[in-house]
């Protein structure tokens, strides 16, 4: 009997849950060790220490340190791709031996790939424009034509998994990694039996720095450990990372059968836009985000135990999304706990609301809300969990993610059946 046989059929009855955990981090390699530094609130930021920055107005960023692509992809993948589709590759890695998956077991149709990304590569796009100037077009690799696309890293890891099913690519802004969830688990619920899924980012190349500098929300600062202050007097835009992450999402059926570890359940995602004319409208659309995921989760606002905040580091950003938390959730915004573990690392763009999703995860697992690092001095009626991580009873927690460009989304993910893992 064919693998397709066993396969549910297709509706909104099919659950997505996460059942792998992949990440390439600032702060950590792997799950363990992201969650270790992020439970503890490790700030990582620091001067950007990358070749042809030192003059560029961006001083300080989160960067992977340590990562050897040599080491956690082949060579023949090596030389066709750029540094943020070697993070996703190495994640799609990681997230998958997490699962305990063996993407032979079935058919490979039945397994998809959808990443997000918001810049694509610019270091290898960099590296050959130089070529071409410096010593001219027999100098420039054929892997230029492919290697900088938005696609690149969805179309490697299914190529080096020989993943057929349905696969996709979000070219978005911020929130484009929490959209690339939804998607991902829009493919559970029309048949795919598994979607490896993410975003990775490797913003920190000069070329890729320069064309940062345009957005008035970069911050200027050269202190570390005042270049990213959300929700406080003192924010000053936000600092930005490279790094990602990867998550397996599986049809839940499909999971239980085979005696994969159900870690969270994707509940429910919605996403608006509300352009760029002043962050004071993505009030309404961060609002209308989480009442819209909350409803598709079946959830009541009371039920959610803990907020991954956006957190942008701007001041209108971070008051239009404190009174966006106050639309939905009340008087009890002051005592819901929120969370932004990312001023300790930096934003990673499309790959950040991923890495907020794992901590998400992690948190529910572990029954703790981290800190949110850097940040003493909160100026908004907000919760938000400063200093040391939080002892919690968590079930249900929301992550929330906004784009440079308007766009805003929300995604809700309920506690998974268990954390014992071998």
């Amino acid at each position: 009997m064919s693998s397709t046989q066993h396969t549910p059929p297709t509706g909104a009855g099919r659950r997505a849950v996460v059942t792998g955990l992949g990440v390439v981090a600032p702060n950590g390699i792997g799950a363990d060790a992201f969650w270790k530094a992020t439970r503890e609130g490790f700030a990582v930021l620091d001067r950007v220490s990358r070749e042809g920055c030192e003059e560029l107005p961006l001083r300080v960023a989160g960067e992977v340190r340590g990562f050897q692509p040599q080491e956690a992809v082949e060579p023949r993948f090596v030389v066709q791709t750029d540094r943020f589709t070697h993070f996703a590759m190495a994640a799609a890695d990681l997230a998958l031996a997490d699962a305990r998956l063996d993407p032979s077991a079935g058919s490979p149709f039945d397994i998809g790939v959808v990443t997000a990304a918001g810049s694509g590569g610019g270091e290898f796009g960099q590296r050959e424009l130089q070529q071409l100037w410096g010593s001219g077009p027999r100098f420039v690799g054929p892997y230029q034509s492919i290697a900088w696309f938005y696609a690149a890293s969805t179309g490697q890891i299914s190529i080096r998994g020989g993943f057929k099913g349905p696969c996709g690519v979000l070219a978005d802004d911020e929130a484009g990694g929490l959209d690339a969830i939804a998607h991902a688990r829009r493919g559970i619920r029309r048949g795919a039996r598994a979607v490896v899924v993410g975003a990775a980012e490797a913003p920190l190349a000069p070329y890729s720095a320069v064309c940062q500098l345009g957005y008035q929300e970069l911050s200027r600062s050269a202190d570390p450990d005042r270049a990213y202050l959300p929700f406080t007097a003192d924010a000053c835009g936000f600092a930005p990372a490279e790094g990602g992450g990867m998550l397996v999402l599986e049809e839940e059926d499909a999971a239980r059968e085979r005696g994969a570890t159900v870690r969270a359940l994707v509940a429910g995602h919605a996403a608006t836009f509300t352009g760029t004319d002043g962050w004071q409208r993505s009030r309404e659309g961060l609002t209308h985000a989480i009442r819209g995921a909350l409803a598709e989760a079946g959830c009541a606002p009371e039920e959610v135990d803990v907020v991954f905040a956006d957190a942008l580091g701007v001041l209108d950003a971070d008051r239009a999304e404190a009174l966006a938390l106050a639309d939905v959730f009340g008087p009890r915004t002051a005592v819901l706990p929120v969370t932004a573990p990312k001023t300790g690392i930096g934003r990673a763009y499309c790959g950040g609301p991923i890495l907020d999703t794992a901590a998400a995860v992690l948190a529910m697992e572990h029954g703790v809300v981290p800190p949110t690092p850097n940040v003493v001095d909160v100026c908004h009626d907000l919760d938000l969990v400063t200093g040391t991580a939080r002892p919690a009873e968590l079930r249900t927690a929301l992550v929330l993610g906004r784009g440079l460009m308007g766009c805003n989304a929300a995604l809700v993910l309920r506690r998974g059946s268990g954390t014992d893992r071998p």
